[in-house]
């Protein structure tokens, strides 16, 4: 073996010497030195141990060599033509929802009275494409009736200038907040022991157990680098905590089942896994992980188990007792030590309120951000909020206190019949095909005859709205309460054979305008382009006139700027 090394470095000597023949010592300082940095680069490009790279080694050099591509001032020219273009199609549509309104760039110099207030609240609300009040669209509004709407109103009408954050103040407020996650820990099988606190929603929920994970890891376990594994259908808040808190993400692949690969979830758990995730169930293809056995893991390795339930949550709970038992996915598992659920989803509170529910104090108590050094005085929160509406707080319990165990029992079966009713239906329909099975309320479908976007396409122009998913392609419908309305359910199957029978006559045709910049938009190999066309949709939300003026007070009288932007001619 010794001889074998000694001869090994003498032939790499020879070879290293001979590169160097008759060359000048400066070449050979060059060449050592552009040797050196180039190994570094591509080691650190490669083997980069920031928490927020966590794209493979194929995934690394692919963005290199994109980022590189587009420092070329022709890319990256027509780069910006095309963004363009996209930004701009973006802008145009929320321009056109809003055509012919007003907008209010600066304070009005006087105050508006009680009715021109309402009368724009009115107008402003009228704007839109779908009859959200009649089931036409996929989650968003999930439940609708006048009696509630009055409760609630009237409820934040009282408490809508209290905030918890002031115990000695509000008490009620803090209360009722308490009261919220004890009926929740009940609904989830918790004991007394069960706590948590409520937030803005699903993603804050869920960062905030991340957020305790990451930092319960850190000081009982020593652990610097937190690693998150989880199911790649698990809901980006996830990846967004990870970003927020200098997490790493394994994103885990699916069987034919669309739910997790539980054999690749087992390999990818390391000594820095703080915290292992299932979904109940998942956004795109409606799916339940199998929970129990991820549990399992979990008490395996000692490591936390989060199951994602913001979408089922008020759903899963009450589904045995509506009729359809499914397996074990809460606190009656040992091994699952925290769960997200959303009220303002199945719960049909006003949005803006969520649950993160923790087995132990221990966990909630890594939740909490506390300072004792401030010269304000000792500060401390629950979650990302310092102040929050005991408005939402008030609601969210008045609106659970108004359905009770039975009122959900009794939506969750009607939603869930209606799930039922349509699932069958579209299975029995030539060219498309389910993902998965639905767990609760999320029906996905594929074609291996047609782009399915194409039926998306024609469902909209029909009134339908339904979500777009990606690798593979598909669309979803989330089915809501408002689709248990008669004839909803009806309309919508009716619809989606008219729409078949259209696409079938020409399976193979091609995608046109929006649709088909979406439906290319998987394959583009450059992620990065897709993030930009994400950033420039959001910013086109924000669209004000004098965005896209370098005279932004063009077509302005006292703050006000008419006919949806174009200069009022006097």
């Amino acid at each position: 073996m010794a001889d074998f090394l000694a001869n090994l470095l003498h032939n790499l000597k020879i070879s290293i010497n001979s590169q160097f023949v008759n060359k000048e010592p400066w070449q050979i300082v060059a060449m050592t030195t552009a040797s050196v940095l180039t190994t570094v680069y591509v080691y650190e490009s490669l083997f980069s141990r920031d928490p927020f790279d966590t794209d493979s080694l194929t995934g690394k050099l692919k963005k290199r060599v994109f980022k590189l591509a587009r420092k070329i001032p022709a890319v990256r020219k027509k780069l910006e033509e095309e963004t363009g273009k996209v930004a701009k199609l973006f802008q145009d549509d929320i321009k056109q929802n809003n055509a012919g309104l007003e907008y209010f760039l600066e304070l009005p110099s006087q105050g508006r009275n009680r009715l021109e207030i309402l009368e724009l609240v009115s107008n402003y609300l009228a704007r839109g494409h779908y009859d959200w009040k009649h089931g036409r669209v996929s989650g968003a509004v999930y439940y609708y009736q006048q009696d509630l709407v009055d409760l609630l109103t009237e409820v934040f009408g009282l408490t809508s200038y209290t905030n918890p954050l002031h115990p000695d103040i509000f008490p009620g407020v803090c209360k009722m907040e308490a009261e919220v996650i004890k009926m929740c820990a009940r609904m989830f099988n918790g004991g007394p022991e069960t706590c948590g606190c409520m937030t803005s929603g699903g993603t804050e929920s869920i960062m905030m157990a991340c957020k305790a994970y990451r930092d319960y890891a850190r000081e009982e376990k020593g652990i610097s680098l937190p690693e998150i594994v989880l199911p790649t259908t698990a809901h980006p808040a996830f990846d967004k905590a990870a970003n927020y808190f200098g997490m790493k993400v394994k994103h885990i692949r699916l069987t034919s089942s669309y739910t997790v690969d539980l054999a690749a979830l087992q390999s990818a758990i390391t000594g820095n896994t703080v915290m292992l995730v299932g979904s109940m169930p998942n956004f795109p293809y409606g799916t339940m992980d199998d929970i129990g056995a991820i549990a399992k893991l979990g008490e395996k390795y000692g490591i936390p188990v989060h199951v994602d339930c913001c979408l089922g949550g008020f759903l899963a709970p009450f589904m045995s007792a509506a009729g359809y038992p499914l397996p074990p996915f809460d606190f009656s598992l040992p091994g699952v030590t925290s769960i997200s659920v959303d009220t303002h989803k199945y719960g049909f509170t006003p949005k803006g309120s969520s649950v993160v529910l923790y087995r132990d104090l221990k966990y909630k108590h890594c939740q909490y951000f506390v300072t004792s050094d401030w010269p304000g005085g000792n500060y401390g929160s629950p979650s990302v909020s310092g102040s929050r509406s005991g408005g939402i707080i008030a609601t969210c319990w008045a609106a659970m206190m108004y359905f009770g165990f039975e009122g959900y029992v009794n939506t969750t079966r009607s939603i869930i019949e209606t799930v039922k009713y349509i699932e069958k239906e579209l299975r029995s329909m030539d060219g498309l095909f389910i993902f998965g099975t639905p767990a609760t309320s999320v029906i996905a479908l594929g074609s291996d005859v047609f782009h399915i976007y194409r039926l998306s396409s024609g469902l909209n122009k029909r009134g339908w709205n339904t979500n777009s998913l990606q690798f593979p392609v598909g669309i979803h419908i989330c089915i809501t309460h408002m689709h248990t309305q008669p004839g909803v359910a009806d309309k919508f199957i009716s619809d989606v054979r008219e729409e078949l029978a259209i696409i079938m006559q020409n399976p193979g045709l091609q995608l046109e305008g929006v649709m088909a910049m979406y439906g290319k938009s998987h394959s583009i190999p450059d992620r990065s382009i897709i993030g930009d066309f994400t950033r420039y949709y959001i910013d086109a939300t924000y669209y004000t006139p004098d965005c896209e003026s370098s005279t932004p007070t063009a077509g302005k009288q006292n703050g006000v700027v008419k006919n949806g932007g174009v200069p009022a001619v006097e």
